[in-house]
Parts: structure tokens; sequence; C-alpha cells
């Protein structure tokens, strides 16, 4: 992740603070007990590999309590957390014997955890997610153990290959966790993989204090004043990401308030708005927008006659058709939409833009810049097809609804005029003909189901 996330990330980074402090899903549950299982089963292998042997208590101690303070320096990911747990874990993988390893690190991340247990940032059933957060360390001690060669022992190639099997067991662990819990693309899990080439290089001062552990097992809390820079570090990132997503919602509950705004002022164009949002993010969505033009597109889609607000009443519901005066007015409605939502500031300086373009036509015959083609933002021109299509498929102050049929052909009929001809046929093929098939499946079931329970009688019995 970045230093300035993107939305699809800050989304990721709020909806993992939810989750922290909420109770688990089914999913959650289960996958946390399967993981668990899983890593009890590892550490049992290890132990048969590997059986654990005599140690020096002291410096093993030492460097568990390093370990859970390196666990408490928490950096923020879209998707939980990394720590700068390599400066406590290495000197840990040099202390015990390889199959208290993980055991050990599982205790470190069961303490390190607990402060947020009792402040009540964390529910006490996300522990269960202990193990799988430990897994991590079964790669490096399984390449030690399978080669049967203690830490201290190992050559550069040997400790090369343990650092890279603990990377790819938590890569691994958390791409399956990732995936069944958040629905999370690969795409999504790899651009978290910046965290490795930090502990990397975290691994190479680590490595330097194991190395004096069994001689001096002080030489562990070398590591402290490292960690707390790297604990001001993480404070400061945790209050700018914090201050980040607050300044997100505050802007998504001002665009929120003003959909309310529009629903009091005038009732049919606030269902008309919400219409136009539901059909817009079903098209955006099989058009492939980024889910950053997709928020965009949203809140343009809700807003998009926010300007409504500023013109007369007596224009706006008006039964018969507009005068050349009155048409003057109402198209100053996409300014004075934009001029709201520039007030706002932030990403609604965006969706402004959108909502001043949504009059725009694809010929270039448009309000109020007359624009043409793709020079009119995307999103506007989807907006366009949609509000286009609502409009004809909705009751006017003017006119009844027009049929699907006749809605259609108007919709086929300007575009590559008024219309994009490439979202009209998107809208066509993933919008108004799968919901009409749905239609017609849903109502060829009831007829169906009204036949199966007719009374199955024929000719002068029927009369009866």
């Amino acid at each position: 992740m970045s230093f300035e996330p993107s939305y699809e990330e800050q989304e990721q980074l709020a909806d993992t603070v939810e989750r922290e402090s909420s109770g688990m899903n089914q999913r959650e549950l289960v996958s946390g007990v399967i993981l668990a299982a899983a890593f009890a089963i590892a550490v049992a292998g290890v132990w048969r590999l590997s059986p654990p042997h005599s140690f020096d208590l002291i410096p093993a101690l030492v460097c568990l309590g390093v370990l859970v303070l390196a666990m408490l320096v928490r950096f923020e990911t879209p998707f939980g957390f990394t720590a700068a747990m390599q400066l406590g874990f290495v000197p840990v993988l040099f202390a015990m014997p390889l199959s208290i390893v993980p055991i050990a690190v599982a205790l470190a991340v069961g303490i390190a955890a607990l402060p947020a247990v009792i402040a009540g940032r964390l529910r006490p059933a996300r522990l269960l997610h202990i193990p799988g957060n430990s897994f991590f360390a079964l790669g490096p001690v399984a390449v030690l153990a399978l080669a049967h060669v203690e830490p201290r022992d190992a050559g550069p190639a040997l400790l090369a290959a343990a650092l890279a099997a603990q990377f790819v067991a938590d890569f691994i662990v958390s791409s399956l966790r990732y995936a069944v819990l958040r629905d999370a693309s690969f795409s999504s899990v790899v651009s978290s993989t910046w965290v490795y080439a930090i502990d990397a290089a975290l691994s190479g001062i680590a490595l330097v204090v194991a190395e004096d552990i069994h001689t001096a097992p002080v030489a562990a809390l070398a590591v402290v004043p490292l960690l707390g820079l790297l604990a001001v570090f993480a404070h400061e990132r945790h209050q700018r990401l914090q201050s980040m997503l607050e300044l997100s919602s505050a802007y998504r509950g001002t665009a929120l308030v003003l959909g309310d705004v529009i629903e009091a002022d005038d009732g049919y164009t606030g269902e008309h708005c919400k219409s136009v949002v539901s059909l817009a993010l079903e098209l955006a969505h099989h058009l492939n927008l980024s889910p950053e033009r997709q928020r965009n597109l949203e809140f343009a889609a809700l807003l998009h006659d926010v300007g409504k607000i500023a013109i007369p009443k007596e224009i706006i519901n008006k039964p018969g058709k507009l005068d050349a005066q009155e048409w003057t007015i109402i198209k100053t409605h996409t300014l004075e939409g934009q001029k709201m939502l520039e007030r706002v500031g932030g990403f609604m300086r965006q969706v402004g833009h959108i909502v001043r373009s949504h009059h725009e036509r694809w010929d270039g015959a448009g309000y109020p810049d007359g624009l043409a083609g793709e020079a009119v933002p995307l999103e506007a021109r989807i907006i366009t097809c949609c509000d286009t299509w609502n409009a004809m498929r909705t009751d006017r102050p003017y006119r009844q609804a027009l049929s699907e049929e006749v809605a259609l052909a108007e919709l086929t009929s300007v575009a590559g005029s008024q219309l994009d001809p490439h979202v009209v046929d998107a809208f066509v093929a993933f919008v108004v003909k799968p919901a009409t098939a749905e239609t017609a499946t849903s109502n060829g079931a009831i007829a169906a189901a009204a036949a199966r329970t007719a009374p199955l009688v024929a000719g002068p019995a029927a009369e009866l």
C-alpha cells in the first residue's frame, strides 16, 4: 500500500477496522478453526521431525519479550496489519528449539493482542485468528528441521531459503484467508506484498543480534530503540490513516444528506436519482470501472439533479412543456449542482465535474459546454443513458411512463446522437435484457405454478 492509499485500499482499511471491533461471522469462525487445526498438526509434525532439546531459558525469555514488543509496533494494511516482528522473530528462532518456536510465536501474538482486547478494540473471539497469524513461523522452522541444522549453524544459502519459506507460507495462508473472508482478488493481495521487502530488510539487523544471543542475552535488547522509532512512525501513520478515513466518511455523509435534501425537496426527483444510481452502478460493474470511478459515479448519479433545488418549483413541476425562458432557467441546474459540490471539496469536486456534464450529448449538442464524444466524461455518459431510460420508464407530470418496447426503441434511436452508442449497447445487453429475461422467467414460473394448482376438470364437470 502506498503512502497515499487508493480509494479501494481506504475501503478495505475501513472494513478491517470495523471487523476488528465486531463479532465473527460463520465463515470467519470456520476458517479460524481450520487454520488452528492445521497449525496444530504442522507443529506436531515439526515436533516429531525435530524434538525439543535443552536450551538456555534466559535468552529465550528475553527474545520472547522483544518479539511481543515487536508485535505491538503495527502498521495497518488494507487487509489487517503488519508488524516489525522480524526484529524479535529471528532472535527467537536462534534462542529456542525449532519445535518450540511456532508455539512461542503464537504466545507472543496472543500477548500482543491483549491490550486491544482489554481496550475493547478487538473482540475476544478474534483471538481464534492467532494460529493463522502465526503460520509464517512454520516456513523457516520446517526448512531448518528438514535440513537437520540449527539456525546458528546454518549457512547464508540455508538462511535465505528459510526466509523465503517464511514469506511463502505467510503469503499462501494470507491469500487464502483474504479470498475466503474478504472476497479479495489476487491482484489486491499481491499489492500488499510490499511488507515482505521491509521484513527482509529488518531480518539483516535481527540476524546480527541473534548470533550473539547465547553469549550475551541482552544483545536482543539492542533492537528496542529501533522498535521505539518504528512505533513513532506507526503511530503517525495510524493517525494519518484515521484522519483520511474520517474525512472520506464525512464526504460520503455529506453526499447522502444532499440526497435526502433532494428527496425532501421533490419526492419524484429523489426517487428518480436513486433509480439512476442502481442502473448506473450495474452498468459500471459490467464496464469494469475502477472502484474509485464507481464511487464517483455512484455519488454523481445520486446528486446529478441536486442543482434543481435552486430551480423554482413551478418550473420543475410544470405539467406542460417549458417555454424558452423556463428552459434557460432549468438548464442552469447542472452548473448549480457543480457549485454546490465544489463547496464540499475533496473527491466531491470530481463528482461535481460529472454532474456538470450529465446533459452533454454524444453529438455535441448538449449543455452547458457543448462537449462531444469522449470529451464527455464516461461517468456522465453512463448517467445520461440511465437517466434517459428511467425518465422514459416512469410517469412524468406531462405524460405516462412508456412501455419497455417503446422506451427501448427510443433509447436505441438516439444512440450515436444524444447518447454514447457503446454505452447504450452495453446498457441494453447487460441491464435491460437480463432484467427482461428475469421478469419473463418469473412470470412463466407463476403461470406454471397456477397451472399446477388449477382443478384438473374438463367439459361439463367444469361448470360445477
